[in-house]
């Protein structure tokens, strides 16, 4: 009786775990061939300086009937800043900036999801030059579909942060604080 009673039990649990795996959101990881992160910055108040990092990395999971549950985290390689000019890149890469010696990463990882108009109101830590800040901005995207039988995701963000709040007061009388930036993520299924 015992026996018969402990394999019910465990085919109930099975059942009910079989059924939470279905409903919980999906994983993605970050496809880095299809994502991408971009800057811009002010040059002497006369124009923009445009650049991008070429190598990141990350994993997200958007529970849309949930956003509480959702969670995303990104790395960034700071050693791929690319402003398409190498000696400005070199300098970039220096002590004066990144330090890309003593800080060779940028992350970030999410504290928490709402669901807004048309998107996704995210709020999370951003470790960057060894000082962490918590940034909100609102995700976009979502759109969802098969490629070559696996499924992906995109959204984009664009956001503003200042560059002395994270320890980057070099040149501020030239370089502008305020850092424009523009992330592309595009996800494939775990």
């Amino acid at each position: 009786m015992r026996t018969i009673l402990v394999v019910r039990i465990l085919a109930v649990v099975l059942v009910v775990a079989a059924v939470a795996s279905l409903e919980a959101a999906d994983s993605f990881n970050v496809d880095p061939v299809h994502s991408s992160i971009s800057f811009q910055i002010e040059h002497f108040g006369i124009s923009y300086v445009h650049g991008r990092f070429n190598k990141m990395k990350g994993e997200f999971s958007i529970d849309k009937d949930d956003p509480s549950k959702s969670s995303i985290t990104l790395t960034i390689d700071t050693d791929s800043v690319d402003t398409n000019n190498g000696g400005r890149d070199k300098h970039l890469k220096s002590a004066d900036f990144f330090n890309v010696k003593q800080f060779p990463t940028i992350e970030f990882k999410s504290k928490s999801l709402k669901a807004v108009k048309d998107g996704y109101e995210v709020t999370g830590d951003l470790t960057m030059h060894g000082e962490t800040k918590e940034i909100s901005f609102k995700l976009n995207g979502g759109k969802e579909m098969e490629m070559k039988g696996q499924k992906r995701v995109g959204h984009w963000a664009d956001f503003r942060l200042k560059r002395s709040d994270f320890g980057m007061k070099n040149m501020l009388e030239g370089i502008g604080d305020t850092v424009y930036i523009s992330v592309g993520v595009e996800g494939t299924r775990k």
